[in-house]
């Protein structure tokens, strides 16, 4: 059994989108390792469990752990794990999660990016790609992202693909110690009748004109 949409792929000049594999467990834990201090700020951890050793959390063995999971939830039609890549090399992610069917047709989506690679549009273009997926052959209605107001570099990918500002989730996750604030962006499938994608290069372009 496959769920609406799932497995996908998609490919935008040199940024593509998959389903992340277990062959990419070496090169995930390498670039998370990587980027300790980039990635550790905005990430959310159960609040009784102790921090513990980033390497640890990183290594391939989580990854293998962490794939099991997400395709579980991916055959059960309530997660997309994405791996973002860049000249076919793993890039970073991007997940929908928490998919709700019903009158809501909506979810909500994370991401994350080398922070070598940063600054390039890469997850921007990432995120645009599976905003279409989301409209298109899984047949969202609504997504969301919920972003902590100090991280400027993720509030930009979201503002240049138009999701829009709805509120504030106060003491949302738990995040570096304590409960912290998130700014909820999000876009419906109405916002871009001609695509996500379309819009984004479209912009690009005239800005760039």
């Amino acid at each position: 059994m496959t769920a609406l949409g799932w497995p996908a792929s998609a490919v935008h000049g040199r940024v593509g989108i998959r389903p992340l594999r277990m062959r990419d467990a070496t090169a995930w834990s390498e670039v998370r390792i990587r980027n300790e201090d980039w990635l550790s700020p905005w990430e959310g951890r159960v609040p009784s469990q102790p921090p513990g050793d980033w390497a640890e959390r990183h290594s391939p063995a989580v990854f293998a752990t962490m794939l099991r999971v997400l395709r579980r939830e991916a055959r059960a039609g309530r997660t997309l794990p994405f791996c973002v890549t860049y000249d076919g090399y793993l890039a970073g992610q991007v997940t929908v999660a928490t998919v709700v069917r019903g009158a809501f047709d909506s979810a909500s989506v994370g991401y994350w990016v080398d922070g070598r690679l940063a600054g390039r549009g890469i997850l921007t273009t990432a995120l645009a790609l599976v905003t279409d997926h989301c409209f298109g052959p899984v047949g969202l209605h609504r997504l969301e992202a919920n972003i902590r107001p100090e991280n400027a570099a993720s509030r930009r990918v979201v503002s240049k693909l138009g999701f829009r500002p709805e509120g504030v989730h106060l003491r949302y996750l738990f995040i570096d110690d304590d409960w912290r604030d998130h700014l909820c962006f999000a876009l419906t499938a109405e916002d871009a009748p001609e695509g996500i994608l379309a819009r984004y290069q479209s912009n690009k372009s005239r800005h760039t004109a």
